[in-house]
């Protein structure tokens, strides 16, 4: 007889995935990278998360709807985490990622 698996508490908090976001230029707006990462669906809606004091920066809450978001920072609003990442360090994960799996 096999007893049923306990099912984990509905308190139980889920860490969600880190994404990773490449800069292009300096930095980022920060409304504009919660609309592009998907954690919003408009700039508009980005501007009122971080006005109702849902975001962090680095973990501290963020009020500045258009603060500068730099390579290196990671910013969290909900259930989404992003690293933000300037485009060499995007291409060296890369590299490192192909050069574990890859064989003797």
């Amino acid at each position: 007889m096999t007893l049923p698996r306990p099912r984990p508490s509905s308190r139980a908090r889920r860490i969600a995935p880190e994404s990773v976001f490449t800069l292009r230029d300096e930095f980022i707006e920060l409304h504009q990278l919660l609309k592009l990462m998907g954690a919003v669906g408009s700039g508009g809606e980005g501007k009122a998360l971080v006005a109702s004091g849902a975001v962090s920066v680095d973990g501290a809450q963020e009020l500045r709807k258009t603060a500068k978001i730099r390579a290196g920072q990671r910013v969290t609003a909900g259930e989404h985490r992003i690293r933000v990442v300037a485009p060499a360090e995007a291409s060296d994960d890369a590299r490192n990622r192909s050069s574990a799996t890859a064989g003797p």
